[in-house]
């Protein structure tokens, strides 16, 4: 695809995956990409996995990302982000959060979380190519976790290098005004810990 990307975003039900993409969607729109993106909600009310896909380029026929065809992977809870891995390209980029969110399997002992993941990942994809940033962390000592989306968005837009768009406005327009000062904030954080 000329002039264009690849880009899932995966996380579990709450954590603002789809806002995410929709403020990227809308930012990458409005520079003139011909945009498309799609959902995929697993038991995402219960803690399951969201997964969106998006495209941009100067024609995109589809949203649909196949194996081996993501440029981007931006994870929102590290085992995610590992799930996704069959999507990346090869020398694709992978923005993971620090944080670990259990499932049930491993709240109830049936499973283990695969602790050392991020490690695996930069194995498998490359040291280079594998962004670690404690989004989560960050939210919280902004004084709201919910805005961990926010800051991973900041830092996939510096990632991908957009520019032409004044993003912090966008990013206020796009959340409700009560937290506006919050999430851009938190958009500016995420955008400098790449």
């Amino acid at each position: 695809m000329a002039n264009g990307k690849n880009i899932i975003l995966v996380g579990v039900g709450g954590q603002g995956t789809i806002l995410t993409t929709k403020i990227l969607s809308a930012g990458l729109t409005e520079l003139g990409y011909d945009v498309k993106m799609s959902e995929i909600h697993g038991m995402s009310q219960r803690g399951g996995t969201v997964t969106t896909q998006l495209k941009y380029g100067d024609k995109v026929y589809a949203p649909n990302i196949g194996d081996g065809e993501a440029d981007v992977i931006v994870g929102f809870e590290k085992s995610e982000a590992a799930r996704a891995i069959p999507y990346l390209r090869i020398g694709g980029t992978v923005i993971a959060d620090e944080r670990e969110i259990y499932s049930m399997p491993v709240l109830t002992g049936a499973a283990e979380y695969p602790h050392g993941i991020l490690d695996d990942l930069k194995k498998t994809v490359g040291e280079d190519h594998v962004k670690v940033i404690d989004a989560f962390a960050k939210a919280e000592e902004l004084g709201n976790t919910r805005v961990q989306n926010i800051v991973l968005l900041g830092a996939l837009v510096k990632v991908l290098g957009i520019e032409g768009i004044d993003w912090v406005e966008l990013v206020g327009k796009m959340v409700p005004a009560k937290v506006r000062d919050l999430n851009i904030e938190a958009y500016k954080q995420g955008f400098a810990m790449v």
